[in-house]
């Protein structure tokens, strides 16, 4: 295709070609022919005595920031008068080749133009939308309505399968609606009917299950708010290591890389399995020495390993070994300090071997025609499960020692249901009787603690049983002071401080146990008893912990003189008024303490020498400031919380509880002009030197604000305070920063921008734009939000002015529409670009900015041939070609309302983006480009239109410029026969075999074209379009149903007015049929 002349983007711009010759000096707005240089001027004069018209003759205001030194304007170059004269010489503005045999459906000639033949019929716009429009036909719902809720008619069956004798009784007769699914299974379920006919013991067993699981006491039930002891897991085996040497005690054949394999089949005599047992109480065993923790585990995790893989094998004695021999090392405390992990390991080996022996019982009451609900009863339970239990019992009961004797029949508990209702209620006491045996306290309390957990998970309702293990402890603690512990801590080099802490988990679950849905009246019995035991401090930490802050919220100055008089040797008071702090975020106490509270709590905390203690406290204590105090006393804790953290940059080992200040404080402050307003916020800020932890906070900051800044803000503190926030996260990126990362701070500092309002102050709200675009010129997204802000910035300005700008708002809407025309280029995206461009065109268009508009336009145009082949979606290359279709037909809908510029000569943009379309290279097996010069056609007959469809307030398109004249027409036709002819030539290339599927698509496509804008009555229209029917079914790759509508269609448009030669069209349309 040649270039079309007029427009190219290579050579300098001249005016239009002399071919088109004025045809009279009277010139007339609405018909406006193409003038000649003193034509122009003569334009000029007329159309600037038109008050109120933007148009291309208009000579609006110079701004300081204009686009170029033309007054705004970027010349899109274009072809001289002498090569527009030749080609207007010969007829054509672009050669067809005619002599062509596919393309000789067209025959179009400069006399049939000048003759007055159209391309394009005339449209009347205003009555094509009131034919569309959907007719209104008045509906009565009755008693109908969308979000009613659907009444479902309960039908009773007398007789299946008996034709007509059905009768059915309505549960409900009050509404008339009937359900359709029940009116097509006439009222019966299918499957209930399975159901019904389904084993009757089975169903009975079922119900009875159900309607005990209904039945039930709410108190046997554990909620979700009880903290379960997998939560607590993981803490303790980070919290308790150890790096001194360790030792395990295995049996023979548990070593590393040693698989358990089956063997010859274990005997099943008594005799055999006592031998078994005794040969392992024997010493049928070995000493592993020197283990590190981390060996230590996997030792652990073996014997895990291998009690499973026993159980599989169906070597139960083995397992059995297993088990006694982990319990073992529960007596050992060598290292003392890994002790609490060290339960952590073993007990889970415990549940293991619990749950299989459970499983294993259960398993045994099933058969073929009943399943044991989850609450059964021993009767439900055969003779040989219950002879099983009990003997799995009986062996327990012969393990000699009383550790493992202990840990083992409690892993079993559970096993307890399938003998009696009352066994689990009569071992749990006798368990707890057989602690009293164990002498070392430590290794007594985590046995306690095992008990209360099996308890909880079995039998939660038996709160007795919980109290009286607590009790138990309270009379042994007695023992941590005496001279045993005493002597084993010296050899092992532990201090008590240290000691106590060992005793934290423990205690601390057996508390949550008990107080899970206790009354108050138990906390103050607790209480009573810590005072009888001098306030120890670890009991009364455990004590707050535990129970509901409610209740301790309530006696917190009760609580406050408990700890004022407990004895700080071992457990320090700092760590108490924490846990009291905890407390007290979560529940209020009574108004009156308030200050109290604070000021005793703060008295102590205050004192700490040691930084690391004192935030610990402080991190608790800065949530009930926040939440009782106003922005005076939490501005006093954070100076405080300043003053003892910045000697010796002590802060940079407290980087998470600082943040969590930080968090604390915003969550309670909403209103950031208080929050900024605090003379030590900012200074708290400083405090965060590490790069990463200080663009953490500041994102934090910025999602606070965000999310709780309702409305518009212009407050000078606010603003300066977060754009220094929002600088900190921007100046935090680099060539490494990750994209997720990238988006991330684009969305926060976008949100910031949208929240920020000048009000009628658009100078003051534009200088914003402009200091913010040079402050976060590495983050696109942002620099794109700005150029939109300033887009919306604009439009608020022609809307305040109801589109009459003065000089001064003439001068500021073209100062914003520089403001894009500069960001633009800046920007990486093609595609982001290219929007952009049109979208800002589309702004400077209504702000009667038509210089700008062009220079936008051209900026587009000259973008296309840069879009690659493959862009990058979401890290995946995709084809560009679909999103390039999508912005040429969105830019086409907006060169409608485009004039023509006086000096370039008629439709110069549609042109010059004709010749960048036919110069772009595109993928051989698409048809985009014949897609895009088909919305060429459209837009073409769009502009051929008296009246547009649709146009800028205060702008004049074309149809005002040229009025309808017989030029204008002609210029356009010939554009519509150059296409055409581009589209039949590459038809014509699509005529192999295996492209002739797509040929027929886009033959019918180009048919539907000419149907919808094409003028019909040009014979030669007509012909072609006749051609086009042939050419999309003379392969038979059309399909038929389609082809069928469309003909029906033509048919039902024939008897339209004005219309009725659509009629011998269709009788020219075949069908044809595959054979």
């Amino acid at each position: 295709m040649d270039r079309l002349p007029g427009v190219d983007l290579e050579r300098p711009g001249l005016e239009s070609s002399k071919c088109v010759i004025l045809g009279s000096r009277d010139i007339s707005l609405r018909k406006i022919p193409f003038p000649s240089p003193r034509g122009r001027r003569h334009l000029l004069r007329s159309l600037r005595s038109r008050p109120g018209r933007a148009s291309r003759t208009s000579n609006p205001p110079r701004s300081d920031s204009a686009l170029h030194k033309d007054g705004g304007r970027r010349r899109l170059k274009g072809r001289g008068h002498a090569g527009r004269r030749r080609s207007c010489d010969k007829g054509r503005w672009l050669p067809f080749h005619e002599s062509s045999g596919f393309v000789n459906f067209l025959h179009f000639h400069h006399g049939d133009l000048e003759n007055g033949l159209r391309h394009s019929r005339q449209r009347n716009y205003k009555t094509e939308f009131e034919s569309c429009r959907p007719e209104i036909v008045p509906l009565d719902f009755g008693d109908y309505h969308p979000l009613k809720p659907i009444i479902v008619i309960e039908s009773k069956t007398k007789k299946m399968g008996r034709k007509g004798s059905t009768s059915s009784t309505s549960s409900s007769s009050s509404s008339s609606m009937v359900d359709p699914l029940s009116s097509v299974l006439d009222g019966t379920d299918p499957l209930s009917m399975f159901a019904a006919i389904a084993d009757p013991v089975t169903t009975t067993v079922n119900m009875d299950g159900s309607r005990k699981k209904r039945d039930r006491d709410d108190n046997s039930l554990v909620g979700t708010d009880f903290e379960p002891w997998s939560s607590k897991r993981g803490d303790i085996l980070a919290r308790y290591t150890t790096t001194e040497k360790l030792s395990i005690n295995l049996f023979m054949g548990s070593e590393k890389g040693k698989t358990t394999t089956s063997t010859s089949a274990v005997s099943e005599k008594v005799r055999t399995r006592l031998e078994e047992l005794d040969d392992l109480e024997e010493g049928s065993q070995r000493e592993l020495l020197n283990l590190t923790q981390q060996d230590y585990m996997n030792r652990i995790e073996e014997l895990n390993q291998s009690l499973k893989d026993a159980w599989a094998s169906d070597q139960k004695v083995k397992a059995l070994k297993i088990v006694i021999q982990c319990s073992k090392l529960l007596s050992d405390t060598s290292v003392i300090q890994f002790y609490p992990s060290k339960f952590v390991l073993i007990t889970d080996i415990l549940d293991t071997f619990g749950k299989l022996v459970y499983e294993r019982i259960l398993s045994m009451c099933m058969d073929n025609r009943s399943i044991l609900s989850d609450h059964f009863s021993p009767e439900n339970v055969n003779d040989t499960a219950k002879e099983t239990c009990l003997n799995w019992f009986f062996k327990i009961a012969s393990i000699r020692e009383l550790i493992p004797r202990f840990y083992v029949e409690a892993a079993i508990l559970n096993c307890n249901k399938f003998l009696s209702k009352t066994g689990i209620s009569e071992c749990l006491p006798r368990l707890t009787c057989m602690i009293r045996g164990i002498g070392d306290p430590l290794v007594s309390v985590y046995a306690r603690a095992y008990l209360c957990r099996v308890g909880m998970e079995v039998a939660p309702h038996l709160k007795e049983n919980l109290n009286k293990n607590f009790f138990d402890f309270l009379l042994t603690f007695k023992q941590i002071h005496g001279d045993t512990v005493q002597n084993q801590l010296v050899v092992q080099g532990v201090e008590i401080p240290l000691y106590l802490t060992l005793y934290s988990p423990a205690i601390d679950w057996i508390l949550q146990c008990i107080a899970y849905h206790a009354p108050e009246v138990l906390l103050t019995e607790m209480m009573e008893r810590c005072k009888k035991l001098g306030n120890n401090a670890l009991l009364l930490n455990s004590v707050m912990s535990a129970f509901r802050a409610e209740f301790i919220a309530t006696r917190a100055m009760d609580f406050i003189g408990m700890i004022k008089e407990c004895d700080e040797s071992g457990f320090p008071k700092h760590l108490l008024f924490r846990s009291l702090g905890l407390n007290l975020a979560l529940a209020d106490p009574p108004e009156s303490d308030r200050l109290q509270i604070l000021n005793e709590a703060w008295k102590v905390i205050t004192k700490l020498k040691n930084p690391q203690d004192y935030i610990n406290c402080a991190e608790v204590w800065v949530e009930y400031t926040c939440r009782h105090f106003t922005k005076r006393e939490v501005n006093t804790i954070l100076a405080d919380v300043i003053k003892h953290m910045t000697p010796d940059r002590a802060f940079e080992d407290a980087y998470p509880q600082l943040h969590s200040i930080i968090k604390k404080v915003i969550a309670y402050f909403h209103d950031f002009s208080i929050l900024f307003s605090m003379e030590k916020f900012l200074p708290f800020l400083d405090m965060f030197q590490k790069e990463n932890v200080r663009v953490e906070v500041c994102k934090c900051i910025m999602e606070a604000f965000i999310k709780h800044q309702q409305e518009p803000t212009k407050d000078p503190v606010i603003l300066n305070a977060l754009l220094h926030v929002c600088k900190t996260m921007h100046d935090s990126v680099n060539a490494l920063t990750l994209e997720d990362e990238k988006r991330m701070l684009a969305v926060l500092i976008n949100g910031f921008i949208k929240m920020v309002s000048f009000g009628r102050d658009f100078e003051q709200q534009l200088s914003f734009y402009v200091e913010t675009r040079s402050m976060f010129c590495n983050l696109e997204p942002v620099l794109v939000q700005l150029i939109h802000s300033v887009n919306k910035l604009t439009m608020e300005t022609r809307r305040v002015m109801k589109g009459n700008h003065s000089r001064k708002t003439a001068a500021f809407v073209r100062a914003c529409v520089a403001f894009c025309f500069i960001t633009i280029p800046s920007l990486t995206g093609i595609f982001t670009r290219l929007n952009l461009y049109l979208h800002s065109g589309q702004v400077a268009l209504a702000n009667q900015c038509l210089s700008q508009a062009d220079a936008f336009f051209r900026a587009a145009v000259s973008l296309v041939p840069e879009v690659p082949k493959m862009i990058n979606i979401d890290g995946k290359m995709r084809p560009s070609e679909s999103f390039l279709l999508e912005f040429l037909s969105n830019l086409f809908s907006t060169l409608l309302i485009v004039p023509d510029h006086p000096e370039q000569g008629v439709l110069f943009l549609v042109r010059g983006l004709l010749n960048v379309i036919q110069d772009y290279t595109w993928e051989d097996n698409s048809d985009d480009k014949i897609r895009i010069y088909t919305n060429v056609l459209h837009l073409l007959s769009a502009m051929s239109q008296e009246t547009y469809l649709y146009h800028v307030d205060k702008v004049d398109s074309n149809d005002s410029l040229y009025g309808g004249d017989s030029k204008f027409l002609a210029e356009n036709n010939k554009l519509c026969e150059t296409v055409i002819t581009q589209i039949l030539e590459h038809l014509k290339a699509l005529g192999k075999d295996e492209t002739l599927k797509r040929q027929s698509v886009l033959a019918l496509s180009f048919f539907n074209s000419i149907l919808a804008h094409g003028d019909l009555r040009n014979n030669k229209l007509n012909q072609l379009s006749v051609n086009l029917w042939n050419l999309a079914q003379r392969h038979g790759c059309a399909d038929t149903r389609t082809m069928v509508k469309t003909l029906e269609y033509i048919k039902k448009r024939s008897k339209q007015p004005e219309m009725s030669h659509l009629s011998e069209l269709a009788l020219r349309l075949p069908l044809q049929t595959r054979t």
